[in-house]
């Protein structure tokens, strides 16, 4: 996919996180990258600032000249639907129409590939190996599902030996690709809309396993043979004696290359020192060398709503994307070990109805474990709503009596009003947006 001649892109629905790395992938490489997104949002604005021109407008009409021809190469996120009207138009008029994941295994054919595949901690493990590769000086090109802070692009490119994706499980994805070296960090079930039983989730990543080419890594544990990794278990890379640090942990690391100790991972929660592991493991067993990927762990930059904690007036205030029950257990169990005597509150948006429907009993059960709960509506994104299944569905099966549901507008003065001492803004939808209201009164911690 890496061409001489320039070719047209348009990317339908450009501003989501795979696809807008890929457009940038297509930018750098001198095609000329047009798009259309639903909303204006920090990411479109960042591709149009690289002079990407983005319509808003779905209707055929917002198309350029250029952009009529049957010569455009068009590529679309599966959160579109095939009813969109430029889909439809480039359909009937015979254009090369590509799905993102199918586009991404094309961009990666013959190339030596390393994917993270997993339901939780691919960015995180993603982030991690982009950013040892990038200290360690290799050749490689990333195609990352966030953000680092305070960076504008989940694409990095310093060549082209190494490509470096996640493998995404929704719409079966990760199917289409055919790695040379791959991780599995998890595989709890999740988009059962698409699975319909957590057999054939399980059944998918086993076949996914099944066709990566040379080295398999996977957490300790998983029903899935390969390189292990863990903490405090038997796996063949594992983390050791741990210790709190302001930071993050010091750890030992016990490895196939032998025992290294002292040290540090600058991230809170047990579950990012564990995908740090894992990058670990995927950048040893891509070949570069251990003791040059250990220092790199201390000045990792952190992703963009993954444990950013921020100081805001006498409370904490902790930012991540978990919208899994698994991911929310994982967050609750990090404010207990980093801040045990402080009463705690969860301000949760949930994502998705039909995930809300599948997993209720299970986000009841660990949203009522937090000191005190204030829920959003149900953010439906690609989805239409389904029957008796919203917010309030939610709120009735936690038994906590410490719980309400709140429009956004009122999120201020739930902190102001609250006693917790610590605030966790949790949801992969737009709340991480109340977060950037509040920016001028928070301090990075």
């Amino acid at each position: 996919m890496i061409k001489k001649n320039p070719d047209i892109y348009y990317f339908i629905g450009i501003g989501g996180v795979g696809m807008s790395s890929l457009a940038r992938f297509c930018l750098s490489n001198g095609h000329q990258v047009y798009g259309y997104d639903k909303v204006f949002s920090a990411t479109t604005k960042n591709l149009t600032d690289l002079g990407i021109s983005i319509t808003y407008d779905s209707s055929i009409k917002a198309l350029s000249k250029k952009l009529l021809s049957k010569e455009v190469k068009i590529i679309y996120t599966p959160a579109i639907r095939l009813n969109h009207p430029q889909l439809k138009f480039y359909s009937k008029q015979g254009n090369q129409i590509l799905k993102r994941a199918e586009f991404l295994s094309k961009i990666c054919e013959n190339k030596k590939t390393i994917a993270i595949a997993g339901t939780h901690g691919k960015t995180t493990t993603t982030s991690i190996l982009t950013h040892i590769f990038s200290m360690t000086n290799q050749s490689f090109t990333s195609f990352m599902g966030g953000f680092f802070k305070d960076e504008c692009s989940n694409f990095f490119k310093t060549g082209f030996d190494n490509f470096i994706v996640e493998a995404d499980e929704y719409d079966r994805s990760f199917l289409k690709l055919h790695p040379t070296i791959a991780c599995i960090t998890s595989v709890d079930p999740d988009h059962l809309d698409i699975y319909d039983t957590k057999e054939a989730f399980l059944e998918a990543f086993k076949k996914f396993s099944k066709q990566v080419g040379n080295k398999l890594i996977v957490a300790f544990g998983l029903p899935i043979s390969g390189i292990t990794y863990g903490i405090d278990v038997e796996a063949d890379y594992v983390a050791r004696n741990l210790i709190l640090t302001n930071k993050g942990y010091r750890f030992d690391l016990i490895s196939p290359n032998g025992i290294f100790k002292g040290i540090n991972f600058n991230q809170l929660g047990s579950h990012n020192l564990l995908n740090a592991i894992g990058a670990i493991a995927l950048a040893n067993q891509s070949g570069i060398d251990i003791k040059k990927i250990l220092p790199t762990l201390d000045n990792f930059p952190g992703i963009y709503r993954r444990m950013n904690v921020y100081s805001w007036r006498n409370s904490i205030i902790i930012d991540d994307y978990a919208h899994h029950p698994k991911e929310i257990e994982s967050v609750l169990n990090t404010i207990r070990v980093f801040y045990p005597n402080k009463k705690n509150c969860v301000i949760f948006q949930p994502h998705l109805f039909s995930r809300t429907k599948d997993f209720m009993k299970e986000f009841c059960s660990v949203l009522n474990n937090f000191d005190e709960i204030v829920l959003l509506d149900i953010f439906p994104a690609r989805e239409e709503a389904i029957e008796n299944i919203n917010a309030n569905a939610l709120l009735e099966g936690i038994k906590n009596d410490q719980k309400r549901l709140i429009e956004k507008k009122e999120i201020k003065s739930v902190l102001e009003s609250s006693e917790a001492e610590v605030f966790t803004f949790l949801g992969a939808g737009d709340i991480g947006k109340e977060i950037t209201k509040l920016k001028s009164e928070l301090t990075i911690l």
